[in-house]
Protein backbone atom coordinates (compact mmCIF):
# COMPACT_ATOMS: atom_id res chain seq x y z
CA UNK A 1 0.00 0.00 0.00
CA UNK A 2 2.52 2.08 -0.71
CA UNK A 3 2.13 5.68 -2.31
CA UNK A 4 3.09 6.80 -5.71
CA UNK A 5 4.44 9.69 -6.43
CA UNK A 6 5.83 10.49 -9.99
CA UNK A 7 8.90 12.07 -10.54
CA UNK A 8 8.57 16.14 -10.32
CA UNK A 9 8.81 18.89 -12.92
CA UNK A 10 9.48 22.25 -11.68
CA UNK A 11 6.71 23.50 -9.58
CA UNK A 12 4.83 20.16 -10.09
CA UNK A 13 2.36 17.91 -7.92
CA UNK A 14 2.28 14.26 -9.02
CA UNK A 15 0.08 11.83 -8.35
CA UNK A 16 -0.05 11.05 -4.64
CA UNK A 17 -0.52 7.54 -4.05
CA UNK A 18 1.48 4.09 -4.94
CA UNK A 19 2.28 0.96 -4.57
CA UNK A 20 1.61 -2.88 -4.50
CA UNK A 21 -1.58 -3.94 -5.81
CA UNK A 22 -2.13 -6.86 -4.42
CA UNK A 23 -4.61 -9.88 -5.18
CA UNK A 24 -7.63 -8.17 -3.17
CA UNK A 25 -6.31 -4.48 -4.65
CA UNK A 26 -7.01 -5.90 -8.40
CA UNK A 27 -9.98 -7.68 -8.07
CA UNK A 28 -11.83 -4.72 -6.36
CA UNK A 29 -10.78 -2.57 -9.22
CA UNK A 30 -12.03 -4.80 -11.42
CA UNK A 31 -15.21 -5.06 -9.52
CA UNK A 32 -15.50 -1.34 -10.08
CA UNK A 33 -15.47 -1.46 -13.46
CA UNK A 34 -17.91 -4.08 -13.77
CA UNK A 35 -20.37 -2.11 -11.43
CA UNK A 36 -20.63 1.07 -13.17
CA UNK A 37 -18.38 3.23 -10.42
CA UNK A 38 -21.70 3.24 -8.44
CA UNK A 39 -23.59 5.85 -11.05
CA UNK A 40 -26.61 5.31 -10.90
CA UNK A 41 -28.62 5.73 -7.14
CA UNK A 42 -26.38 8.29 -6.16
CA UNK A 43 -26.72 11.70 -7.87
CA UNK A 44 -26.87 11.66 -11.35
CA UNK A 45 -28.37 9.23 -14.39
CA UNK A 46 -27.06 5.89 -15.38
CA UNK A 47 -25.19 6.98 -19.03
CA UNK A 48 -25.22 3.86 -21.73
CA UNK A 49 -22.20 4.31 -24.64
CA UNK A 50 -23.40 2.14 -26.81
CA UNK A 51 -27.47 1.67 -26.68
CA UNK A 52 -29.13 1.38 -30.43
CA UNK A 53 -30.37 4.82 -31.75
CA UNK A 54 -33.51 6.27 -30.63
CA UNK A 55 -36.16 8.21 -32.25
CA UNK A 56 -35.31 11.99 -31.28
CA UNK A 57 -38.02 12.74 -28.39
CA UNK A 58 -37.05 9.38 -27.07
CA UNK A 59 -33.01 10.32 -26.97
CA UNK A 60 -33.75 14.27 -25.68
CA UNK A 61 -35.85 12.41 -22.32
CA UNK A 62 -32.64 10.23 -21.78
CA UNK A 63 -30.58 13.32 -22.23
CA UNK A 64 -32.63 15.71 -19.63
CA UNK A 65 -32.61 12.65 -17.54
CA UNK A 66 -29.16 12.41 -17.66
CA UNK A 67 -28.88 16.49 -16.31
CA UNK A 68 -31.48 15.89 -13.80
CA UNK A 69 -29.54 15.56 -10.15
CA UNK A 70 -31.16 12.73 -8.58
CA UNK A 71 -31.95 14.05 -5.06
CA UNK A 72 -29.48 13.84 -2.51
CA UNK A 73 -29.66 10.79 0.15
CA UNK A 74 -31.33 11.81 3.56
CA UNK A 75 -28.44 13.81 5.94
CA UNK A 76 -27.68 11.18 8.30
CA UNK A 77 -25.87 13.78 10.46
CA UNK A 78 -25.14 17.15 10.88
CA UNK A 79 -22.89 19.39 8.64
CA UNK A 80 -18.89 19.76 9.09
CA UNK A 81 -18.93 23.45 7.19
CA UNK A 82 -17.45 25.46 9.92
CA UNK A 83 -16.72 22.99 12.34
CA UNK A 84 -12.84 23.35 13.76
CA UNK A 85 -11.08 20.91 14.59
CA UNK A 86 -10.11 19.93 18.23
CA UNK A 87 -7.60 22.38 19.93
CA UNK A 88 -4.68 20.38 21.03
CA UNK A 89 -0.91 21.22 22.00
CA UNK A 90 0.49 17.81 20.14
CA UNK A 91 -1.02 16.53 16.73
CA UNK A 92 -0.23 12.50 16.93
CA UNK A 93 -0.14 11.37 13.40
CA UNK A 94 -0.86 7.76 11.87
CA UNK A 95 0.79 7.41 8.87
CA UNK A 96 -0.55 4.96 6.07
CA UNK A 97 1.43 4.00 2.75
CA UNK A 98 5.32 4.68 2.93
CA UNK A 99 5.89 4.55 -0.47
CA UNK A 100 7.28 7.19 -3.12
CA UNK A 101 4.77 9.96 -1.65
CA UNK A 102 4.40 8.47 2.65
CA UNK A 103 7.98 7.77 2.47
CA UNK A 104 8.87 11.72 1.78
CA UNK A 105 5.77 13.10 3.53
CA UNK A 106 7.25 11.85 6.37
CA UNK A 107 9.96 14.35 6.41
CA UNK A 108 7.87 17.35 6.50
CA UNK A 109 5.48 15.93 9.22
CA UNK A 110 8.49 15.65 11.58
CA UNK A 111 9.91 19.13 10.87
CA UNK A 112 6.80 20.72 12.33
CA UNK A 113 6.60 21.83 15.74
CA UNK A 114 3.85 20.26 18.06
CA UNK A 115 3.50 17.23 15.36
CA UNK A 116 4.44 13.18 16.47
CA UNK A 117 4.41 10.62 14.42
CA UNK A 118 3.12 7.77 16.95
CA UNK A 119 2.37 5.10 14.25
CA UNK A 120 3.44 3.78 10.61
CA UNK A 121 1.44 1.28 8.34
CA UNK A 122 3.01 -0.78 5.32
CA UNK A 123 2.78 -4.24 4.14
CA UNK A 124 6.53 -4.05 2.93
CA UNK A 125 8.51 -3.85 6.06
CA UNK A 126 11.17 -2.47 4.33
CA UNK A 127 9.73 0.82 3.56
CA UNK A 128 8.02 1.12 7.32
CA UNK A 129 11.38 -0.20 8.99
CA UNK A 130 12.79 3.12 7.00
CA UNK A 131 10.28 5.34 8.21
CA UNK A 132 10.24 3.96 11.32
CA UNK A 133 14.33 4.89 11.68
CA UNK A 134 13.33 8.58 10.27
CA UNK A 135 11.27 9.12 13.42
CA UNK A 136 13.99 7.90 16.21
CA UNK A 137 16.21 10.07 14.12
CA UNK A 138 14.30 13.26 14.44
CA UNK A 139 14.09 12.34 18.29
CA UNK A 140 10.97 11.01 18.86
CA UNK A 141 10.10 7.87 20.28
CA UNK A 142 10.11 4.79 18.09
CA UNK A 143 6.34 4.19 16.31
CA UNK A 144 4.11 1.53 16.51
CA UNK A 145 4.55 -0.18 13.25
CA UNK A 146 1.84 -2.18 11.41
CA UNK A 147 3.24 -4.90 8.48
CA UNK A 148 0.63 -7.21 8.56
CA UNK A 149 -1.04 -7.05 5.22
CA UNK A 150 -3.41 -5.43 3.70
CA UNK A 151 -5.69 -4.82 6.24
CA UNK A 152 -3.26 -3.89 9.47
CA UNK A 153 -4.14 -0.33 8.77
CA UNK A 154 -7.15 -1.08 10.59
CA UNK A 155 -5.52 -1.68 13.63
CA UNK A 156 -3.46 1.52 13.33
CA UNK A 157 -7.08 3.42 13.35
CA UNK A 158 -8.15 1.43 16.45
CA UNK A 159 -5.56 3.31 18.25
CA UNK A 160 -6.24 5.65 21.25
CA UNK A 161 -2.94 7.65 20.70
CA UNK A 162 -3.42 9.09 17.22
CA UNK A 163 -5.79 11.88 16.36
CA UNK A 164 -5.07 12.26 12.78
CA UNK A 165 -4.32 9.62 9.57
CA UNK A 166 -2.89 10.27 6.64
CA UNK A 167 -3.37 7.75 4.02
CA UNK A 168 -0.82 7.81 0.64
CA UNK A 169 -1.90 4.74 -1.01
CA UNK A 170 -3.13 2.82 -3.94
CA UNK A 171 -6.28 4.94 -5.20
CA UNK A 172 -9.04 2.12 -4.83
CA UNK A 173 -7.76 1.85 -1.09
CA UNK A 174 -8.60 5.54 0.08
CA UNK A 175 -12.02 4.76 0.61
CA UNK A 176 -12.09 2.00 3.06
CA UNK A 177 -8.96 3.58 4.58
CA UNK A 178 -11.06 7.00 4.92
CA UNK A 179 -13.97 4.93 6.39
CA UNK A 180 -11.92 2.65 9.11
CA UNK A 181 -10.36 6.42 9.76
CA UNK A 182 -13.68 8.36 10.98
CA UNK A 183 -15.40 5.59 12.51
CA UNK A 184 -12.70 5.14 15.03
CA UNK A 185 -12.65 8.54 15.45
CA UNK A 186 -10.01 10.08 13.74
CA UNK A 187 -9.53 12.73 11.63
CA UNK A 188 -8.35 11.61 8.22
CA UNK A 189 -6.27 13.08 5.55
CA UNK A 190 -6.34 11.45 2.00
CA UNK A 191 -4.20 12.05 -1.08
CA UNK A 192 -5.68 12.15 -4.85
CA UNK A 193 -8.52 11.24 -5.13
CA UNK A 194 -10.55 10.85 -2.18
CA UNK A 195 -12.21 7.94 -3.89
CA UNK A 196 -13.41 6.27 -7.36
CA UNK A 197 -16.86 6.13 -6.92
CA UNK A 198 -19.61 8.46 -6.69
CA UNK A 199 -21.44 6.03 -4.10
CA UNK A 200 -18.26 6.38 -2.18
CA UNK A 201 -18.29 10.15 -2.29
CA UNK A 202 -21.32 10.43 -0.32
CA UNK A 203 -20.32 7.62 2.03
CA UNK A 204 -17.52 9.70 2.93
CA UNK A 205 -19.49 13.17 3.12
CA UNK A 206 -22.53 10.64 5.41
CA UNK A 207 -19.32 9.14 7.93
CA UNK A 208 -17.69 12.76 7.93
CA UNK A 209 -21.11 14.66 9.05
CA UNK A 210 -21.62 11.28 11.27
CA UNK A 211 -18.93 10.64 13.07
CA UNK A 212 -18.30 14.46 13.46
CA UNK A 213 -14.36 13.40 11.96
CA UNK A 214 -13.28 15.47 9.34
CA UNK A 215 -12.13 14.08 5.81
CA UNK A 216 -9.60 15.91 3.98
CA UNK A 217 -8.69 15.82 0.25
CA UNK A 218 -4.73 16.27 0.38
CA UNK A 219 -4.73 18.87 -2.50
CA UNK A 220 -1.47 20.27 -2.81
CA UNK A 221 -1.98 22.40 -5.61
CA UNK A 222 -4.77 24.46 -3.90
CA UNK A 223 -1.43 25.24 -1.91
CA UNK A 224 0.80 26.66 -4.61
CA UNK A 225 2.75 30.27 -4.13
CA UNK A 226 0.84 31.05 -7.77
CA UNK A 227 -2.55 29.57 -7.27
CA UNK A 228 -2.59 31.62 -3.90
CA UNK A 229 -1.65 34.73 -5.02
CA UNK A 230 -4.50 34.17 -8.19
CA UNK A 231 -6.99 32.93 -5.16
CA UNK A 232 -6.57 36.15 -3.13
CA UNK A 233 -6.17 38.56 -6.66
CA UNK A 234 -9.64 36.75 -7.79
CA UNK A 235 -11.03 37.59 -4.16
CA UNK A 236 -10.02 41.29 -4.65
CA UNK A 237 -11.85 42.03 -7.75
CA UNK A 238 -8.87 41.89 -9.86
CA UNK A 239 -9.99 39.65 -12.16
CA UNK A 240 -14.26 41.42 -12.18
CA UNK A 241 -16.38 38.92 -12.56
CA UNK A 242 -15.01 35.53 -12.87
CA UNK A 243 -16.10 33.63 -16.10
CA UNK A 244 -14.41 30.79 -17.03
CA UNK A 245 -11.33 29.00 -15.37
CA UNK A 246 -9.22 26.27 -16.55
CA UNK A 247 -7.08 23.65 -14.45
CA UNK A 248 -5.21 20.06 -15.49
CA UNK A 249 -3.22 17.43 -15.30
CA UNK A 250 -0.96 16.88 -17.64
CA UNK A 251 1.85 14.89 -17.20
CA UNK A 252 3.99 12.54 -19.26
CA UNK A 253 3.69 9.72 -16.71
CA UNK A 254 4.33 6.19 -19.62
CA UNK A 255 7.98 5.77 -18.79
CA UNK A 256 6.91 5.14 -14.79
CA UNK A 257 3.51 3.45 -15.58
CA UNK A 258 5.92 1.13 -17.14
CA UNK A 259 8.72 0.76 -14.44
CA UNK A 260 7.94 -2.04 -12.72
CA UNK A 261 9.97 -0.78 -9.44
CA UNK A 262 8.44 2.57 -9.46
CA UNK A 263 4.22 1.54 -9.44
CA UNK A 264 4.03 -1.73 -8.12
CA UNK A 265 1.26 -4.20 -9.13
CA UNK A 266 1.46 -2.14 -11.86
CA UNK A 267 -1.62 -0.69 -10.35
CA UNK A 268 -1.59 2.58 -11.60
CA UNK A 269 -1.09 1.53 -15.59
CA UNK A 270 -3.97 -0.86 -14.83
CA UNK A 271 -6.58 2.12 -14.14
CA UNK A 272 -6.19 2.52 -18.11
CA UNK A 273 -8.16 -1.13 -18.29
CA UNK A 274 -11.03 -0.06 -16.75
CA UNK A 275 -11.72 3.60 -17.13
CA UNK A 276 -12.04 5.78 -19.90
CA UNK A 277 -12.61 9.34 -18.24
CA UNK A 278 -10.59 11.76 -15.88
CA UNK A 279 -8.55 9.48 -13.34
CA UNK A 280 -7.17 12.49 -11.95
CA UNK A 281 -8.89 15.42 -11.76
CA UNK A 282 -8.39 17.00 -8.42
CA UNK A 283 -5.06 19.35 -9.14
CA UNK A 284 -6.20 21.32 -11.55
CA UNK A 285 -10.05 21.47 -10.47
CA UNK A 286 -9.11 22.17 -6.72
CA UNK A 287 -7.61 25.52 -7.09
CA UNK A 288 -10.01 26.90 -9.68
CA UNK A 289 -13.12 25.96 -7.54
CA UNK A 290 -11.45 27.77 -4.88
CA UNK A 291 -11.24 31.10 -6.98
CA UNK A 292 -14.57 30.87 -7.61
CA UNK A 293 -15.67 30.09 -4.57
CA UNK A 294 -17.48 26.42 -5.18
CA UNK A 295 -19.38 25.43 -2.39
CA UNK A 296 -19.09 28.58 -0.75
CA UNK A 297 -21.60 30.60 -2.71
CA UNK A 298 -21.38 29.13 -5.98
CA UNK A 299 -21.75 25.92 -7.01
CA UNK A 300 -20.55 22.81 -9.88
CA UNK A 301 -23.55 21.63 -11.65
CA UNK A 302 -22.96 19.74 -14.84
CA UNK A 303 -20.15 17.79 -16.35
CA UNK A 304 -19.36 16.86 -19.82
CA UNK A 305 -16.39 14.88 -21.29
CA UNK A 306 -14.60 13.90 -24.09
CA UNK A 307 -11.87 11.51 -24.66
CA UNK A 308 -9.68 10.84 -27.13
CA UNK A 309 -8.69 7.34 -28.55
CA UNK A 310 -6.50 5.35 -26.26
CA UNK A 311 -3.08 4.82 -28.28
CA UNK A 312 -0.15 6.20 -26.04
CA UNK A 313 0.25 3.48 -24.22
CA UNK A 314 0.36 0.68 -26.55
CA UNK A 315 2.63 2.67 -28.73
CA UNK A 316 4.82 2.91 -25.92
CA UNK A 317 4.60 -0.61 -25.16
CA UNK A 318 5.45 -1.81 -28.57
CA UNK A 319 8.46 0.35 -28.33
CA UNK A 320 9.78 -0.41 -25.25
CA UNK A 321 8.71 -3.70 -23.45
CA UNK A 322 10.01 -6.85 -24.26
CA UNK A 323 7.77 -10.01 -26.07
CA UNK A 324 6.22 -11.46 -23.04
CA UNK A 325 6.48 -8.74 -20.34
CA UNK A 326 2.43 -8.81 -18.35
CA UNK A 327 2.13 -5.50 -20.15
CA UNK A 328 1.30 -7.17 -23.33
CA UNK A 329 -1.71 -8.78 -21.98
CA UNK A 330 -3.44 -5.84 -20.70
CA UNK A 331 -6.26 -4.29 -23.15
CA UNK A 332 -5.98 0.32 -22.73
CA UNK A 333 -9.02 2.13 -22.84
CA UNK A 334 -8.82 5.48 -20.89
CA UNK A 335 -8.64 8.30 -23.38
CA UNK A 336 -5.06 9.75 -24.18
CA UNK A 337 -6.72 12.93 -22.99
CA UNK A 338 -9.73 13.84 -21.64
CA UNK A 339 -11.10 17.07 -22.19
CA UNK A 340 -14.38 18.28 -19.72
CA UNK A 341 -16.37 21.33 -19.46
CA UNK A 342 -17.96 22.18 -15.68
CA UNK A 343 -20.56 24.54 -15.39
CA UNK A 344 -21.46 26.57 -12.35
CA UNK A 345 -24.60 27.15 -11.03
CA UNK A 346 -23.47 30.85 -12.07
CA UNK A 347 -23.46 30.24 -15.45
CA UNK A 348 -19.12 29.84 -15.36
CA UNK A 349 -17.29 27.44 -17.38
CA UNK A 350 -14.39 25.36 -15.89
CA UNK A 351 -12.29 23.30 -18.43
CA UNK A 352 -10.21 20.26 -17.27
CA UNK A 353 -8.09 18.16 -19.10
CA UNK A 354 -6.19 15.18 -18.27
CA UNK A 355 -3.11 13.28 -20.24
CA UNK A 356 -0.85 11.01 -18.72
CA UNK A 357 0.15 8.68 -21.73
CA UNK A 358 1.56 11.12 -24.49
CA UNK A 359 4.66 13.05 -24.88
CA UNK A 360 3.69 16.70 -23.83
CA UNK A 361 6.01 19.02 -21.25
CA UNK A 362 4.41 19.33 -17.61
CA UNK A 363 1.08 21.47 -17.41
CA UNK A 364 -1.74 21.98 -14.65
CA UNK A 365 -2.56 25.38 -17.48
CA UNK A 366 -4.11 26.96 -13.90
CA UNK A 367 -6.19 29.80 -15.75
CA UNK A 368 -8.63 32.20 -14.48
CA UNK A 369 -10.41 35.00 -16.44
CA UNK A 370 -13.17 37.47 -15.98
CA UNK A 371 -14.34 40.80 -17.12
CA UNK A 372 -11.07 42.70 -16.19
CA UNK A 373 -8.56 40.30 -17.59
CA UNK A 374 -7.44 36.74 -17.34
CA UNK A 375 -4.37 34.82 -16.12
CA UNK A 376 -2.85 31.80 -17.59
CA UNK A 377 -0.28 29.69 -15.91
CA UNK A 378 2.83 27.71 -17.86
CA UNK A 379 4.18 30.09 -18.61
CA UNK A 380 2.57 32.20 -16.30
CA UNK A 381 1.56 35.61 -17.71
CA UNK A 382 -1.13 37.78 -16.92
CA UNK A 383 -3.25 40.83 -18.29
CA UNK A 384 -5.53 42.69 -16.67
CA UNK A 385 -7.49 46.84 -17.16
CA UNK A 386 -6.48 48.94 -16.29
CA UNK A 387 -2.58 47.58 -15.46
CA UNK A 388 -1.95 46.17 -19.01
CA UNK A 389 -2.79 47.67 -22.31
CA UNK A 390 -1.86 47.05 -26.23
CA UNK A 391 -2.88 43.28 -26.22
CA UNK A 392 0.33 42.80 -24.60
CA UNK A 393 1.04 39.89 -21.44
CA UNK A 394 2.59 41.72 -17.88
CA UNK A 395 4.54 40.41 -14.95
CA UNK A 396 2.80 38.56 -13.08
CA UNK A 397 5.65 39.15 -10.36
CA UNK A 398 4.80 42.47 -9.73
CA UNK A 399 1.85 41.12 -7.60
CA UNK A 400 3.52 39.25 -5.51
CA UNK A 401 4.17 42.38 -2.53
CA UNK A 402 0.37 42.83 -2.27
CA UNK A 403 -1.11 39.41 -3.29
CA UNK A 404 1.19 36.75 -1.39
CA UNK A 405 -0.67 34.98 0.65
CA UNK A 406 0.32 35.12 4.55
CA UNK A 407 1.90 31.26 4.37
CA UNK A 408 4.59 32.08 1.09
CA UNK A 409 5.68 35.52 3.33
CA UNK A 410 5.95 33.39 6.39
CA UNK A 411 7.35 30.52 4.64
CA UNK A 412 9.70 32.13 1.56
CA UNK A 413 11.74 29.16 1.34
CA UNK A 414 9.65 25.73 2.35
CA UNK A 415 11.46 22.20 2.12
CA UNK A 416 10.41 19.49 0.44
CA UNK A 417 8.80 18.23 -3.07
CA UNK A 418 6.76 20.37 -5.96
CA UNK A 419 7.89 23.82 -5.30
CA UNK A 420 7.89 23.83 -1.37
CA UNK A 421 3.84 23.61 -1.95
CA UNK A 422 3.88 20.27 -0.02
CA UNK A 423 5.13 21.59 3.10
CA UNK A 424 2.79 24.70 2.74
CA UNK A 425 -0.19 22.37 3.03
CA UNK A 426 1.27 20.36 5.87
CA UNK A 427 2.06 22.93 7.68
CA UNK A 428 -1.29 25.12 7.42
CA UNK A 429 -3.16 21.16 7.94
CA UNK A 430 -1.51 20.36 11.04
CA UNK A 431 -1.45 24.35 12.55
CA UNK A 432 -5.53 23.68 11.97
CA UNK A 433 -5.94 20.65 13.82
CA UNK A 434 -3.30 22.16 16.86
CA UNK A 435 -5.18 25.11 17.26
CA UNK A 436 -8.09 24.12 16.59
CA UNK A 437 -9.21 25.72 13.49
CA UNK A 438 -11.85 25.31 10.49
CA UNK A 439 -9.71 23.54 8.13
CA UNK A 440 -9.30 25.13 4.83
CA UNK A 441 -11.69 22.88 2.76
CA UNK A 442 -13.52 20.36 3.92
CA UNK A 443 -14.97 16.66 2.83
CA UNK A 444 -17.71 18.41 0.69
CA UNK A 445 -14.23 19.92 -1.34
CA UNK A 446 -13.41 16.47 -1.22
CA UNK A 447 -16.06 14.75 -2.86
CA UNK A 448 -16.68 17.57 -5.15
CA UNK A 449 -12.93 18.05 -6.67
CA UNK A 450 -13.04 14.21 -7.05
CA UNK A 451 -16.47 13.67 -8.40
CA UNK A 452 -15.59 14.57 -11.83
CA UNK A 453 -13.18 10.42 -12.25
CA UNK A 454 -16.66 8.29 -12.28
CA UNK A 455 -18.74 11.59 -13.92
CA UNK A 456 -16.35 11.67 -17.17
CA UNK A 457 -16.30 8.42 -17.60
CA UNK A 458 -20.31 7.89 -17.71
CA UNK A 459 -20.21 11.35 -20.13
CA UNK A 460 -17.88 9.91 -22.37
CA UNK A 461 -19.37 6.77 -22.46
CA UNK A 462 -22.52 8.71 -23.10
CA UNK A 463 -21.18 10.49 -26.12
CA UNK A 464 -20.32 13.42 -24.05
CA UNK A 465 -24.33 14.05 -22.54
CA UNK A 466 -23.79 16.51 -19.29
CA UNK A 467 -23.73 14.56 -16.10
CA UNK A 468 -25.12 16.09 -13.13
CA UNK A 469 -22.78 16.60 -10.68
CA UNK A 470 -24.09 16.25 -7.03
CA UNK A 471 -24.80 18.78 -4.55
CA UNK A 472 -22.47 17.82 -1.50
CA UNK A 473 -23.54 20.25 0.99
CA UNK A 474 -26.89 19.43 0.60
CA UNK A 475 -27.86 23.42 -0.54
CA UNK A 476 -25.68 24.97 2.27
CA UNK A 477 -23.42 25.98 -0.96
CA UNK A 478 -25.65 28.93 -1.01
CA UNK A 479 -23.80 30.68 1.53
CA UNK A 480 -20.60 32.29 1.46
CA UNK A 481 -18.47 31.34 3.73
CA UNK A 482 -14.17 31.01 4.25
CA UNK A 483 -11.93 28.74 2.53
CA UNK A 484 -8.54 28.84 1.61
CA UNK A 485 -7.72 33.26 1.58
CA UNK A 486 -7.22 32.92 5.42
CA UNK A 487 -6.04 35.34 7.67
CA UNK A 488 -2.74 34.01 10.03
CA UNK A 489 -3.79 32.93 13.13
CA UNK A 490 -1.93 33.72 16.90
CA UNK A 491 -0.47 30.92 18.26
CA UNK A 492 -1.69 30.42 21.83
Amino acid sequence: MHDENATPAPEESTDQSTGGSSRRTVLRTAGIAGAGLGLGAFGTGAAHADAPAEAPAVASAAADAAQAPAPAPARKGKTMIGVPFEARSTVRVGIVGLGNRGGSMIDLFLALPGVRVVALCDPVKDKTAAAAKKVVAAGQPAPATYTNGDHDYEKLCERGDVDFVYVATPWDLHFDMAKSAMLNGKHVGVECPVAMRLDELWALVDLSERTRRHCIQLENCCYGKNEMRVLRMAHAGKFGDLLHGAGAYNHDLRGLMFDPKYYEGPWRRLWHTRLRGDLYPNHGFGPVANYMDVNRGDRVTHISSFGTPSLGLAEYRKAHMPPGDPSWKETYIESDRTISLVQTAKGRVIRLEHDVSTPHPYSRINSLGGTKGVFEDYPERIYIEPDHTDDEWGDFGKYAAEFDHWLWKEHANPPGGHGGMDYIMVFRLMQCVRLGLVPDFDVYDAATWTAPVPLSHASIKAKGAPQAIPDFTRGLWKKARPGMDSEKPKES
